[in-house]
């Protein structure tokens, strides 16, 4: 398991594991990279309506000057303000840093004195600047494509989804976040995909309409793109052995002909440190160390010689790998029948449709908290899931009975 990217390029290159690379947590490189992803879907799929006259560019006035303006000053002295002050710490706590950035980087702690005065000379410099500028105002008219729009649409939907999926991780454990609002909060862990994912289409769904691109083309396309951010975020999930496993695996049957870790899988050195040391361990030193009041990283460093020394026994069934599997071939199907489907908004239900019922599946053999409702004992994701399913059936329904009216209609 890679926690960070220093153990991975320990595996491919041989260096230390947590060296300065840590600070890169695998989880959340994928996270980035299932971002960039869905960016060039997007991108190219937006290109391809404007093509085909589908979602055409809008006619705006834009007015520009050379001049910085006050709420671009505003922005860019807070931003110095926290690097001036968060810098000097993380150089001063760099083993602290790399072992969680989000507890160092969202903490109160700072050199606040430093990041004032790389405030200040940030300010100076901008009013400076102003004060050598022409002031005057040019406004012309200009057309707008909305794929020019493509980078605020990702930077939205990730901000978004990532508070969505906080909030709804927050809603399935509210007694650790009453004890620890802000480390609970910002910390990297506990994500809840169907949080991020509600979150951020009524996010997007509104931006987008107010930029004039017919929703529901933005609907279709974020079918596909959730499910191509969903197997590569799962990667990470997989890569960082986050939690994200399933329950303790059956005994592997004689029929099996794929690998036996894609049956069951220990997830050694998961980010978590969760389940039992590995056997390099000295568990004497490590038991010493905690009964000393280290944390769980430090031990391990004491008694491995690394920050994640964790594998499950027994084995559990590797949920991540089946969704990566799935959320690539779902994307491969939809993608390569876009074009066959001539009424918008099909392929999003259909996204709805087949995601709910993966879900729902993959929760069976998954470790989650159980809530009984009306005699069913689900996850939170079930619940949802099934929702997901309805609603797919009656919008495709709304859309092929909504077609066919239309047709007897003419």
């Amino acid at each position: 398991m890679y926690p960070d990217l220093s153990y991975f390029f320990h595996d491919l290159f041989g260096t230390a594991p947590d060296n300065w690379t840590s600070i890169f947590k695998t989880f959340g490189f994928m996270l980035v990279v299932a971002l960039i992803a869905c960016g060039v879907m997007l991108k190219s799929e937006l290109h391809r309506l404007e093509n085909s006259g589908k979602i055409l560019p809008t006619k705006t006035k834009v007015t520009s000057t050379d001049k910085i303006s006050t709420l671009d000053i505003i922005l860019n002295a807070i931003f110095a303000l926290v690097i001036g002050a968060k810098l000097p710490l993380i150089i001063s706590s760099f083993e602290t840093f790399k072992g969680d950035p989000a507890s160092v980087i969202f903490s109160k702690s700072g050199n606040w004195i430093i990041g004032i005065l790389v405030a200040t000379c940030f300010v100076a410099y901008y009013l400076w600047k102003n004060s050598k500028a022409n002031p005057k105002l040019e406004t012309k008219d200009t057309l707008i494509y909305p794929s020019s729009k493509t980078n605020d649409i990702i930077i939205l939907a990730g901000i978004s989804g990532v508070v969505g999926s906080k909030l709804f991780s927050v809603l399935e454990d509210l007694p650790s976040f009453f004890n620890n609002p802000i480390e609970t909060f910002f910390s990297g862990s506990g994500l809840n995909v169907y949080g991020g994912l509600i979150v951020a289409f009524f996010t997007v769904y509104w931006y987008v309409n107010k930029i004039g691109i017919k929703p529901i083309y933005m609907m279709d396309i974020a079918g596909m793109g959730i499910l191509l951010g969903y197997a590569v975020g799962r990667m990470g999930c997989q890569f960082a052995g986050d939690g994200d496993w399933g329950i303790i695996a059956a005994a592997q049957p004689d029929w099996w002909f794929l690998p036996d870790w894609f049956w069951s899988y220990n997830y050694p050195n998961n980010v978590n440190n969760d389940g039992v040391l590995l056997s390099s361990c000295n568990p004497e030193i490590f038991l010493n160390a905690r009964a000393a009041g280290m944390t769980i990283e430090d031990s391990c460093l004491q008694s491995c010689g690394v920050r994640y020394c964790h594998e499950l026994n027994p084995k559990v069934y590797p949920t991540p790998l089946y969704e990566i599997l799935f959320g690539f071939i779902a994307f491969a199907i939809l993608w390569l029948n876009r074009q066959k489907f001539k009424i918008p908004g099909t392929i999003f239900f259909i996204y709805m449709i087949i995601n709910g019922i993966e879900r729902f599946w993959i929760e069976t053999i998954r470790v989650n908290d159980r809530y009984e409702i009306f005699g069913l004992n689900w996850s939170q994701a079930q619940y949802i899931s099934i929702l997901f399913i309805i609603v797919g059936i009656v919008g495709l329904t709304y859309l092929y009975k909504g077609r066919k009216n239309t047709v007897n209609t003419t």
